[in-house]
């Protein structure tokens, strides 16, 4: 029996068909500075396993904020899990997904995430519909074409982009072909889209679907053809959807690059088979950090910086006329709670974005200083001094009225919670500890309590 050649095909939301005709080699290198060669079995990694890394998702995550403990993700740390397989046995790609919106940032978040993949040694990025449009309108997508294999399902006017994918391994001394295409569930579901690949090709499919939809999903799974389908994310984290003992084994990719999504493909006993493992691996803090990737992003926080997007960022207007007037305007009259809140650490949030470069990103500044959303907010240190830092009317509100009237007038919305800011996302462990959070930020006399603090 014929099994010099196995076909793995994984595809990225394009038809199966496509794969004998628009797949091909990539002559791009797939090794990068740091990623690890191997022989037939070294670094962990035996002859007889192979590993499809996968990420998806990105929706402009280049890196946890930082401001507590235990955060997933990053960029610069990524390539401590991909140089965890050797070159050779490995094959690295992103379902698309780039970034969130098409807003200013978002689209240096797009250049820059290019860079990055080229940077981490991507051997394949699948473009979504948006990710095409945003690289059409900012003049990238022949360059994207020139440093990265990419493919797409998505039909657009003067875009040529490739449907399929493929690169060779030897598994157990045999070739085995990865195939990876794209597939729009939408416009190419069909009977006729999925016919045979070539007679003497034994080939196992990998489905990247762009939709979790059940109907879909069955109606592929009938075909017999598709070994593992690979949908949307609907969390963070990689998951197997539906049962792990059935065919075809179900998951997702995960999302903001928390985690690493991992297919590893072996033969059983017999070589007959391929069998596939899926796991998540976090990408935690305690993973070394790529320079390149580090530099990387300083070139992004400069390139923000020169946008001046602090002072783009879109203000509300504040009702009755109020205004923010800043910490110290309230010192006068509540000189104990002024000068205790200048032993805290919210007193203090905006340097910690100036020892890390990040003053300049609205995203960041967004939680360390004082209205930033609002009219007479904070715009910048320049134009906005005395707003810098978690002040006073963060918390109760804008002060103008309060201290027009010498007090009478109480201060109202709008304010700001706790979890506006402690999300799941920056502050992992505020969920169940709200308690032992509060006590860090006492200022006031005991035994009055934060009543009058949302």
């Amino acid at each position: 029996m014929m099994r010099l050649v196995s076909s793995i095909c994984v595809l990225t939301a394009g038809a199966l068909c496509a794969l004998a005709t628009s797949t091909k080699p990539s002559a791009k290198p797939a090794h990068k500075a740091g990623a690890p060669f191997c022989n037939m079995s070294q670094n962990g990694n035996p002859a007889d396993v192979l590993t499809v890394f996968l990420t998806g998702n990105e929706l402009g995550a280049l890196k946890p904020c930082g401001c507590s403990g235990g955060q997933l993700g990053g960029l610069d740390r990524r390539s401590a899990v991909f140089n965890s397989v050797c070159a050779q046995r490995r094959l690295i790609v992103d379902t698309g997904l780039f970034v969130e919106g098409d807003g200013e940032q978002d689209l240096i978040k797009f250049n820059i995430i290019v860079q990055a993949f080229s940077l981490l040694g991507y051997d394949l990025v699948n473009l979504t519909q948006k990710d095409i449009e945003i690289a059409k309108n900012l003049g990238l997508l022949d360059s994207i074409g020139s440093v990265l294999n990419v493919i797409s399902s998505m039909s657009i006017t003067d875009v040529n982009v490739p449907a399929g994918f493929t690169k060779k391994f030897l598994l157990n001394k045999e070739v085995v072909a990865v195939t990876v295409a794209a597939l729009d569930v939408r416009s190419q579901m069909s009977d006729s889209v999925f016919c045979p690949l070539s007679s003497d090709l034994r080939s196992v499919d990998i489905l990247i679907l762009n939709t979790r939809d059940t109907a879909a999903i069955d109606k592929i799974a009938k075909m017999g053809i598709v070994d593992c389908i690979i949908v949307p994310a609907e969390s963070d984290e990689p998951q197997i959807v539906g049962d792990p003992n059935e065919k075809p084994l179900v998951v997702s990719a995960g999302r903001f690059g928390k985690y690493v999504g991992r297919l590893q493909i072996t033969s059983d006993e017999t070589g007959d088979k391929l069998q596939f493992s899926f796991s998540a691996i976090p990408v935690t803090e305690d993973l070394p950090q790529e320079e390149s990737l580090l530099e990387l992003y300083k070139d992004y926080q400069q390139f923000v910086r020169q946008a001046n997007l602090l002072e783009k960022q879109p203000r509300f207007v504040l009702p009755n006329g109020l205004e923010y007037t800043g910490s110290e305007s309230c010192k006068l009259c509540h000189d104990y709670e002024y000068e205790k809140w200048g032993t805290k650490a919210h007193a203090h949030a905006y340097g910690t974005l100036e020892k890390v470069g990040s003053q300049y990103d609205p995203e960041c500044v967004l939680c360390h200083v004082v209205g930033m959303e609002y009219e007479s907010g904070f715009v910048s240190e320049e134009r906005a001094g005395h707003l810098k830092n978690v002040g006073c009317e963060n918390c109760h509100g804008p002060g103008s009225e309060h201290i027009s009237t010498l007090g009478e007038a109480k201060t109202t919305e709008p304010r700001s919670d706790c979890t506006d800011c402690h999300t799941p996302e920056t502050s992992g462990d505020y969920a169940g500890n709200e308690r032992s959070f509060l006590e860090k930020i006492v200022h006031w006399r005991e035994p009055k309590t934060g009543g009058n603090v949302k």
